[in-house]
Formats: structure tokens, sequence, C-alpha cells
């Protein structure tokens, strides 16, 4: 009899450690598949079963979560939302998130660890945090600025600080609000039809994802590599420079929009965009001159994340000479985002230093404690600062005295560039209009605002100072906001 319950037992054993072993796979080596099978509802019901954290601009949040008493049952809602829309993106139950949403997630669905007073006791009861909140560097007045501006207009503004690289306004029209798609409902489904099927892409963030053939504004770049190869030492010195140009290697004959450019010096065809200097300088500094400037300016990095991604901005590395002259005044393949050539503004308002921009301040738990914060840092250095500050003087003469004067503003330096780009085929579309500049306030010791505008059905004639017409006065309303925000921190004791 006891070799029978010896045996029993044993059996017992056997199933008891079979038991346990096959829980532990199921709970520990198979956890994973089974959290991310699409029949497993379990983690949205938990994701959506407490309120989303919050994206702040200036102390005010721009987001919420409406209580639907549904499963899944908070719901994104956003204050102003075509305003913020290229910068918070969408958080929706049916198709996922966008931009700060996406690239924040952790922080805003509570999932971070850091958010934790104790993660690894988290970890073992699987208790859910509070989402976190994330801190923009947005101006808010910058931003609605910059909104207004551009209007019922397809373009992009994007606004940085020189000195820190902060992010102070990135909008992009036509825009939508991303309520629209919370929630699970028919409404929702019929949302995103229509805003992926209207032709003017309300959902495309156009200030980072949105390339552009940058027009006479890249001359900022040829110019900049000019000085710094030496193939220019002397901005009032005349060039050799005929009027019509000649493309190397063809029959192709290039001309300008403006008188005086044949032997200009860098200073007259800076001020009034002679494509013809422009185009034979960048042949003279050479492909790989002008290859190794555009890097440092940013152009063809593809790791830009501000934090989410940023379409990389082109400029070919294989070109010949004809193609490297049209590529130097901005056409050809060269294709930039207006947040690269707004980097290249601040990149000579600072004294030649590229900072890598950013959109978030911090992040911090739901009652405000700093879990993490952001900086300044250098992403290259575009150029030495004495090449940087004769750039500044031609950007000046640009407003004082050249082809964006609309951009002057009282009490402060303005220096800008104005541009177009022909598009579409045989150069049949209205030409975008572009505008990149900074402001810097005469009692300020730095600039405060850099900023690229890009208007896309600009009403202005074909030429140059149609980026003087439609854009430079979006840029202007944007500078003077940041010009009046600087000098109120300022008075108040604030960098």
């Amino acid at each position: 009899m006891t070799k029978y319950i010896r045996r029993a037992a044993g059996l017992c054993a056997v199933l008891l450690v079979a038991l346990l072993v096959n829980a532990t796979r199921v709970q520990v080596f198979q956890a994973p598949s089974y959290d991310d099978n699409p029949a497993n509802r379990r983690q949205a019901i938990a994701r959506y079963g407490q309120p989303r954290g919050d994206i702040v601009v200036d102390g005010e949040t721009v987001t919420g979560s409406e209580d639907t008493g549904e499963q899944l049952r908070f719901e994104r809602s956003y204050k102003d939302g075509p305003l913020y829309a290229p910068v918070t993106g969408f958080a929706s139950q049916l198709y996922g998130t966008t931009f700060l949403e996406n690239a924040e997630d952790d922080i805003l669905s509570g999932a971070d660890p850091m958010l934790a007073p104790l993660p690894l006791w988290n970890d073992i009861t699987h208790a859910e945090n509070p989402g976190g909140k994330v801190v923009t560097t947005i101006d808010p007045d910058a931003q609605e600025a910059a909104f207004e501006g551009l209007g019922s207009r397809r373009g992009a503004v994007a606004a940085i600080e020189p000195a820190t690289g902060k992010i102070l306004a990135l909008v992009s029209t036509p825009s939508y609000d991303p309520a629209e798609l919370s929630g699970t409902g028919s409404a929702v489904t019929r949302a995103w039809e229509r805003l992926n099927g209207e032709a003017d892409k309300p959902m495309l963030n156009r200030a980072i994802r949105q390339t552009y053939p940058p027009g006479s504004t890249f001359k900022v770049v040829t110019a900049a590599a000019a000085l710094e190869a030496g193939v220019v030492t002397d901005v009032d010195e005349p060039t050799s420079s005929p009027n019509p140009y000649r493309l190397p290697g063809t029959t192709t004959r290039l001309t300008n929009e403006t008188e005086g450019c044949e032997d200009a010096s860098l200073r007259y065809a800076f001020e009034w965009s002679c494509n013809t200097v422009f185009a034979k300088l960048g042949v003279d500094v050479g492909l790989d001159g002008m290859t190794n400037t555009t890097a440092n300016f940013g152009f063809n990095d593809r790791k830009l994340r501000i934090p989410f991604s940023v379409a990389p901005s082109n400029f070919d590395t294989r070109l010949d000479k004809a193609q490297l002259a049209l590529s130097s005044i901005g056409q050809f393949n060269t294709r930039a985002t207006p947040l690269q050539m707004a980097m290249i503004s601040a990149a000579v308002a600072g004294g030649g230093s590229v900072k890598s921009p950013y959109l978030v301040e911090r992040t911090t738990t739901r009652d405000g404690s700093t879990v993490a914060s952001h900086g300044p840092s250098t992403l290259h250095q575009a150029m030495n600062p004495s090449t940087a500050l004769r750039m500044r003087e031609l950007m000046t003469d640009v407003v004082t005295e050249g082809t964006g004067s609309i951009a002057a503003i009282p009490g402060a330096t303005v220096g800008g560039k104005t541009g177009t780009a022909q598009h579409g085929v045989d150069n049949s579309g209205l030409p975008y209009a572009w505008f990149i500049s900074w402001a810097q306030a005469d009692d300020a010791m730095e600039p405060a605002v850099a900023v690229a505008v890009v208007v896309e059905d600009a009403a202005a004639r074909r030429g140059d100072i149609s980026g003087g017409g439609d854009a430079a006065p979006i840029a202007k309303a944007v500078m003077e906001v940041a010009l009046n925000a600087s000098s109120d921190a300022s008075s108040n004791g604030g960098g």
C-alpha cells in the first residue's frame, strides 16, 4: 500500500512541477506574444482606462482627456487643435499616435518607469502610473502669429531661438483638428478617410516632413561656402561673373531677373539675388566644398529628431558642374524643409553654430516633478564666426537696402533673404515664396529668433521679390512677437 502512495505522491509532484513550468512558460516567456496579440484587449482597456498626460505650452495645457464611460474610457481632447496639430499630432484609439503624442507616448500614457516612485514594485504589481506632462518650447504668441499669417494658404513656418535651438513656432497649413480622430465611432473613420483624401493634405506636417526647392534662400549657404573656401575674400570686390552665365558643359545660359549682375560684388549679388553670380560661385567652390558646407548646415542628415523625426533635406553629392551650378542657387535636386532653412538662418545669427533644434523643454510627473530635461547642444559648426559675421551683414543689407525691406522692424536689426522656387511642368506652377530671417533687438546681446516661411500658393508675380511680398510679412509678425517676449523675459530677470 505504501508503495502505491509513494507512486501517487511522486506523480502528483511531477504534475505540480509540470504545472509550474507551464505557468512560468506562459506568464514569463510567452507573455510578450500574448500582450501583443491583436485579440488581447486588456492592454488597450488599461491604456485608456485612465486620463492621458498633457502637452503643455507656456504653462497651459493644450490637450485633455474626456471620460466617455465606455470600455475604452478616456478619449483625447485638444484645445486649439488645428493651431497645435503640427506639434501635438494625434492620439487615436483607432489610428495610433503621431508627433509628440507618439514620441513622448511613454510619458503621456504613464508607461515610462521613471514616473513611478518605486519602478521595481510597479513591475511586480503591474500598477499603472498616472500619465506625465510634456512641456514644450513653443511660444504661443509666435505660433498664433505664424498660423494667422499663413491663413488659408498652403505653407509652413518654423521659428528657432538661435542661441539654444528651442523651437518657438512650428506651423503647417492647412491644418486639422486632431480631436476628430479620437474615439472609436464611425465619425472617426469618416474623418480619417476625409482627411487622407483631401488634395491639400491637412495632416501633412509641411514644416518638418515636406521638402521644397529652397530657391534663392539657399544662396545663404553658397555665399558662406564661397567665403569659407576663400573664393571670395572681399564682399565688395567685383566677382568674375558673366551675364548670362553658360552652364559648364552645356549650351544653356542662365540669366537674372534684375539688373547689374555682371561681375557684381557678393554684397550686391546677395541683396538682389543674382543667379549668375551664385551659380558660378558654387562651381568655383567645387562639389566637395559645397557638399561639406551643406552637411555642416544639416543637409542629408537622416538622424535629426526634435524628438520626432524630420525629413532629411537634400543636396546631391554626385553632380556634374552644370548640375552643381543649378544646385548652388537652390534648384535642380536641392530640397529643404522649412525647419532646415530656419536652422540656416539661426546659424548665421548664432555665430556659425548650428544648434540641435528641440521641441520639448522637459517632461514631468503629473504633479510637476521633473523626469527629464533638455538643454542646448551643438549639432554642427557650419562656418567660422568671422564668416557668420559677414553673412549677418549681407542678410541685414537685404532688409535695409534689398528685396526684404518689408521685414524691417523699428528698434531691431533684422537680417533676411527672399527667394522663390519654381516648380511644375516647365516651371508653369506659381513659384513657392520663401523668406528666411533673424532678428535682434537693438538693446539685446544676441538675436531672439530665426524664422523660415514658405508659402506654396503665393499670389505674387514670378521673381525673387515674391518671397518678400508673400512670406516676409509672416516672418516679420513672428519676429515681432519673439522680440517682445525676449524683452519681457529680460525685464523680468529671465534669460
